[in-house]
């Protein structure tokens, strides 16, 4: 028995592979992809790596809010990494087919990223609530190891929802068609080809991702509103012009990172026909890493004066990025 031929399992026959339809065959369904993902992919690997290496070299940046810009262009990176590449090749050789382990492995750190970048976000809202609500106590409520323990219980929960979701997907029987229209091995069109009842994963799937997005998502609501109450109270246009620059670049990342995934996730997959989802996992998988770099730097003055030192530097010191804020 070949090393790709389906294993029967009872009376069912299980699937050891799966074929990635991506956006279809023929030349130009394959070579225009491919050039995109490879240009998007340049892009984020080049603008989040220089944004790291920004961070952690100027130590001007080494403030809770450039720690926590720096985790999630690190998240970016391995969540664009998980995708790009693999696809890439896909697209290049035409070979589309994925093992079914290297399917649960994808899967797993997919939604291991995209998980702990949901709780990131709220933590820099939380971050930037306390920075402007009560600047005062901001050394205090930020601490050091108070940013730390965000990160840290961020990857926590990335961790424990991509186990939970790994699990419950790949315990499904695959015994019919093994041919999966995305270009990543994600939950809905995994589920949708499963030979199994799969109520019980649509419901895990709906209700996790569901409240992961939701609660995030309020206490980054909850944050802004108390933000813009008190920007509303400086009476200097100066002051209300410089505490609104410090947070509009966070508040594009989360709108374009809860939308696109709530489009995603956080329904039944009974709606998937009422817009393109190929077209929206794109757009969180690789756009939205590529774009958040330039999101944040473009409109942050620290940022670029900090990359303008350390072009000018003829030495670059170690990251001690922990050492300081």
């Amino acid at each position: 028995m070949s090393a790709t031929e389906p294993v029967r399992e009872g009376n069912h026959t299980a699937e050891t592979e799966f074929i990635l339809l991506g956006f279809g065959r023929g030349l130009w369904m394959e070579m225009f992809p491919f050039v995109m993902f490879l240009v998007i992919y340049i892009i984020t690997v080049l603008g989040n790596t220089i944004l790291v290496l920004i961070i952690g070299i100027d130590s001007q940046l080494h403030t809770p809010m450039y720690f926590f810009l720096m985790n999630l262009s690190l998240l970016d990176l391995g969540n664009s990494s998980s995708i790009a590449p693999r696809a890439m090749v896909s697209f290049l050789s035409g070979s589309k087919a994925i093992s079914y382990n290297g399917c649960a492995t994808q899967f797993f750190f997919v939604t291991f990223f995209l998980t702990t970048e949901g709780f990131l976000l709220a933590a820099m809202a939380y971050d930037r609530y306390s920075a402007i609500h009560n600047p005062l106590r901001y050394p205090i409520t930020m601490s050091k190891w108070v940013c730390i323990w965000l990160v840290v219980g961020s990857y926590i929960c990335g961790y424990v929802n991509s186990m939970v979701q790994t699990g419950f997907t790949f315990t499904l029987d695959f015994c019919g068609s093994n041919e999966m229209d995305h270009f990543f091995c994600d939950g809905p069109p995994l589920i949708s080809l499963s030979c199994s009842d799969t109520f019980v994963n649509i419901i895990v799937m709906f209700t996790l991702c569901g409240l992961i997005i939701v609660s995030t998502a309020l206490i980054t609501l909850v944050s802004y509103v108390y933000i813009i109450s008190t920007i509303l109270r400086i009476h200097s246009a100066e002051g209300r012009h410089r505490a609104f620059s410090t947070c509009t670049s966070h508040l594009v990342v989360v709108t374009l990172f809860y939308v696109s995934t709530a489009l995603m996730y956080a329904q039944p997959t009974q709606l998937a026909f009422l817009y393109p989802r190929k077209v929206v996992s794109v757009f969180y998988t690789l756009f939205a890493p590529m774009l958040n770099p330039f999101i944040y730097s473009l409109r942050n003055k620290d940022v670029k004066d900090a990359l303008r030192r350390t072009m000018s530097k003829k030495y670059i010191c170690p990251l001690d990025i922990f050492s300081e804020f």
